[in-house]
């Protein structure tokens, strides 16, 4: 006797149902990078190799006016402020890069 596969449904045995993966968009993935480094190069106090970060070169232009202006806003509105900066900051720098579908002008950028 020969036993037959199928789904719970009864339906063939290649036709169960598997949730698709979620694609995370460009810009939150660079949001996430971008903020994470800029926490991290604030505790430190220096700067790291964008490549070592896993960085390209305008995710890195947008990384080091984040931490300029998270300084400031640490030293006079305290850590929270600086804080919430970082994760807007780099949210509308990092929307403003991807806007139209990803960064042009070179392998660099």
């Amino acid at each position: 006797m020969v036993a037959a596969c199928a789904g719970a449904g009864g339906g063939s045995a290649g036709a169960r149902s598997t949730p698709s993966p979620t694609v995370t968009p460009p810009e939150v993935l660079c949001a996430r990078i971008v903020a994470h480094w800029s926490r991290e190069v604030l505790e430190g106090g220096t700067y790291g190799d964008y490549q070592s970060m896993g960085l390209s070169n305008g995710q890195y232009d947008i990384l080091r006016s984040v931490v300029d202006a998270a300084r400031a806003a640490k030293k006079h509105e305290g850590a929270r402020a600086a804080d919430e900066l970082v994760d807007r900051q780099s949210r509308e720098g990092c929307a403003s890069r991807y806007r139209s579908g990803g960064p042009g002008g070179g392998p660099w950028q």
